[in-house]
């Protein structure tokens, strides 16, 4: 994204996404384009970590099934997205105290888990108030198996929206306060347009970004990179990419040591 006004992920200020999910004319085209790349991104099972079509998981029960999203603790959207949360373990905690008869999942962040990022949640502690933690399966496939998703700020709840799941909002991220979401941090005065599904997608995954083709290297539309990465076709991992992952292999080891000793 270039971002004139702000970024996305800061609500303090308007950004140039938020002056288009305010202002902008969505018409029938658009929103039609929108709803074909909503349909394609579900089917294909596509989210922010490409695509990764899982297994369902057959939740079965009458119990309400909720995720919980978690998320890196330093993240700038984190920092800055006014939830009255202190840490990742007290989400879980209000996230029980407001479903204390649900199922509760709870997928911990990709990097806390590859030890890349702070953010960890001791499984003893999550223990008190979630029923599973599932930290490797692909978030398509959890998103497709329960009834709501929790987050503060996450693309999770995006995501969530895509596929037709209740979201709860417990900070400000840039797809709350338009009336999809059900919002528990404090209401964002400049964001007072009710909004479809369809005019979030056209904002937010085509006016607002802007693409480069993995293939060609060339700006691309939306549908192009979704295309690409529906089979696969994607860049291999390169020299950086490689010391990040050994660099998290290396985080975990000196992180296993210390609660050894």
């Amino acid at each position: 994204m270039v971002d004139w006004s702000g970024i996305y992920y800061d609500p303090r200020e308007p950004s140039d996404l938020e002056r288009l999910l305010a202002d902008a004319e969505f018409g029938p085209d658009l929103c039609r384009r929108a709803a074909n790349l909503i349909r394609f991104v579900t089917r294909h099972g596509i989210t922010k970590y490409g695509g990764e079509r899982g297994t369902l998981l057959g939740l079965m029960g009458a119990r309400r099934k909720v995720l919980v999203a978690g998320q890196v603790a330093d993240d700038r959207s984190v920092r800055l997205g006014h939830a009255d949360v202190a840490n990742p373990l007290d989400l879980l905690r209000r996230v029980r105290e407001i479903e204390p008869d649900a199922y509760i999942i709870f997928k911990p962040h990709p990097d806390v888990v590859a030890g890349l990022r702070p953010g960890d949640v001791p499984m003893i502690e999550a223990g008190r108030y979630v029923d599973l933690v599932l930290p490797d399966t692909p978030i398509d496939a959890l998103l497709n198996d329960v009834d709501a998703v929790h987050v503060l700020t996450s693309l999770t709840g995006f995501e969530a929206l895509l596929r037709g799941r209740e979201v709860i909002t417990h900070g400000q991220p840039f797809y709350a306060g338009w009336g999809l979401t059900r919002d528990l941090a404090a209401p964002i005065a400049r964001r007072n347009r009710l909004l479809t599904l369809e005019q979030l997608v056209a904002a937010t995954l085509i006016l607002y970004p802007r693409y480069v083709d993995p293939v060609t290297r060339l700006p691309c539309p939306p549908e192009v990179l979704t295309q690409r990465l529906s089979v696969g076709m994607m860049p291999k991992s390169g020299f950086l990419q490689t010391l990040r992952s050994m660099q998290g292999q290396f985080n975990l080891v000196r992180r296993q040591r210390a609660k050894a000793l």
